[in-house]
């Protein structure tokens, strides 16, 4: 793959504006090429064909590299005299200058310096720019971590009492948040309180130790400073489905934990996305100029990648370390000191799509194409559509079987926009609160969907055989009673608590669809609103349920004979069960709205 491909394929989707514009600049690159070319093909020595002329220009005044390292230093005169890189502005700003103008071809050359110097000046100020902002992120963590270990203290040992006031400033740690104007008191969460890493293990037994003997107040112990508890008056856990209040249990202390290390686990992938952005862009520019000077014929590559080198973007490291200090304090309180656990949480690995998923997903996908096309010759030649039965199939079998129709259709759609979603590098597994490496794709998803289909294509023509075979045709009971058998497989692979068919996937569903019906009573997620925004389409299957339920239950299976559509019962619930999907996304948004406008 060519390096403009791959460049834009590692792009970050939200930062693409900011990226160097590395195409622009091999357009210009371009012009000058043809220029020269152009040049080449109009003098009157030109007795050779104009390309031929143009490498041989290019050969011939090509850089030397030099026989031996010691003639390299004459090659920093040669490219001071093609361009000057200096610092200019207030602000920081570099800028190119090109001292050969006046050249044939040179006021190309003078665009594609002040293109790259806009370019360079645009990603060295964006870069800047967010390293400020997760330097800001990593204090707001630190003081988050404070309130953290403050609060592990204290559920562990309620009844010790650790000095405040001078040991609160002299350990330089601030408090984590003020108290609400309502009264109320906040709690915000994560970095590392000053514990010293060789003595942690005694200071902890000697503060356990002190902790039970009589009248002591404070626990003064060489080597440990311990967070300052007086941080807990300022704090409330913010867990949902809980009651406000300043009373601190393992069970909060443990969501708390879980909130943080997913909050630490979001920034060290930010920062991960952040220093892929400048290496990125750092080979970009090396890339493009040693393009230039490929086909310029002009050794100006090595100053300004100098130049580039020395400026923020290529001397800086404050990612790098915060990388480094993001893992330790990870690995040390969310890991328990296990790097192995620690970094597999941090950096989890790309899922490898397996040959076996690729292999069944081929054969399911060719035996529903099969079982389709069987379908369609079997009711040609037994001519099942001019058959004097075919009024009561139709009504009484066909929506049965068409609720696994709408539910494969579903799955196929959802597994196309996975498909798309991924190539175009939209993070539907952060977006939608997957767990990291557990998330389905789309192949997956597409190999569940033939699977089903598979099952419902059998039943049916299981079912028409049934119907047409003499031998099998007296089994009335038996045939009618395979959709339901369908049916109750499907629920139990859904509930199902082994780990077999995405469980992680199979519960995660279970929940969304949990918390749609209880709109009203939890927080509305991305996740909720997209299944009832999805469900909200899907009213046939939920009728077509409603027909299993009074066709097996009030009609008369076994003769294929029911009632449903002449009760009124039937087709009030016709309607109140279409109306579901709505009522939930209506209850959603009246949350939401309610969340929106109600007083912080």
């Amino acid at each position: 793959m060519k390096f403009g491909k791959e460049f834009v394929s590692q792009m970050v989707p939200e930062w693409r504006e900011a990226y160097m514009d590395y195409n622009s600049l091999k357009l210009i690159i371009k012009d000058i090429v043809r220029f020269r070319k152009k040049y080449a093909s109009s003098t009157p020595m030109a007795t050779t064909p104009a390309g031929s002329v143009l490498k041989r220009r290019v050969a011939l005044y090509r850089a030397f590299s030099g026989l031996t390292s010691r003639q390299r230093g004459s090659l920093r005169k040669m490219e001071d005299e093609e361009i000057l890189v200096a610092e200019e502005g207030e602000e920081g700003q570099w800028q190119t200058r090109f001292l050969m103008p006046s050249e044939d071809g040179g006021e190309f050359e003078v665009v594609f310096f002040r293109s790259l110097d806009d370019e360079f000046n645009k990603v060295n100020c964006f870069y800047k720019k967010k390293v400020g902002e997760v330097v800001e992120e990593a204090e707001e963590l630190s003081r988050q971590m404070d309130g953290l270990i403050a609060l592990r203290l204290k559920v562990d040992n309620p009844k010790v009492d650790i000095g405040g006031g001078s040991e609160l400033a002299s350990n330089g740690i601030s408090s984590v948040s003020a108290v609400h104007p309502s009264g109320r008191k906040t709690v915000e969460m994560s970095n590392e309180g000053e514990i010293l890493e060789e003595n942690e293990e005694t200071g902890i037994e000697e503060l356990e130790t002190a902790d039970r003997k009589p009248n002591r107040g404070t626990v003064n112990i060489k080597g440990f400073k311990p967070q300052p508890l007086e941080v807990l008056d300022h704090i409330k856990i913010n867990v949902p489905n809980t009651k406000p209040d300043l009373s601190f249990s393992k069970k909060e202390l443990k969501k708390v934990e879980e909130q943080m290390a997913q909050a630490f686990s979001e920034f060290y992938k930010k920062l991960r996305l952040l220093k892929s952005y400048c290496f990125l862009n750092q080979l970009a520019f090396s890339k493009i100029m040693k393009k230039y000077d490929k086909f310029s014929s002009r050794p100006a590559s090595k100053a300004y990648l100098n130049m580039v080198d020395n400026s923020y973007l290529g001397s800086s490291d404050e990612v790098t370390r915060l990388m480094e200090r993001v893992e330790t304090t990870f690995i040390k309180h969310f890991a328990n000191g296990n790097r192995r656990k620690g970094m597999k949480t941090l950096r989890p690995k790309t899922k490898r799509e397996k040959h076996r998923n690729t292999f069944f997903l081929g054969l399911l996908f060719g035996g529903s194409i099969s079982l389709t096309v069987a379908i369609i010759v079997l009711m040609h030649a037994r001519n099942i559509l001019r058959s004097a039965g075919h009024d009561l199939y139709m009504e009484n079998i066909f929506p049965l079987y068409s609720l696994f129709g709408f539910i494969v259709l579903h799955l196929i759609m959802f597994s196309g926009n996975i498909f798309f979603w991924r190539r175009y590098r939209v993070n539907y597994p952060f977006i939608f609160g997957f767990n990291q490496g557990s998330e389905i794709g789309y192949r997956q998803l597409f190999l569940v969907s033939s699977g089903l289909a598979i099952l419902a294509l059998a039943g049916t023509i299981s079912n028409l055989d049934m119907e047409l075979d003499p031998k099998t045709k007296s089994y009335v009971a038996v045939k009618e009673l395979v959709p339901l058998g369908l049916v109750i497989v499907v629920l139990l692979i859904m509930v199902c608590p082994f780990n077999i068919i995405y469980r992680s996937s199979r519960y995660f569903l279970l929940l969304c669809i949990f918390r749609c019906l209880l709109a009203p009573l939890y927080k509305v997620t991305l996740p909720d609103f997209f299944l009832a925004d999805q469900l909200t389409s899907q009213v046939q299957a939920f009728r077509s349920l409603e027909f299993y339920i009074c066709y097996y239950g009030w009609g008369d299976f076994k003769k294929r004979s029911h009632n449903c559509l002449d009760s009124h019962v039937f087709k009030s619930f016709y309607f109140i069960v279409a109306m579901i999907p709505y009522w939930m996304r209506s209850l959603q948004v009246f949350c939401v709205q309610n969340s929106l406008i109600s007083p912080s």
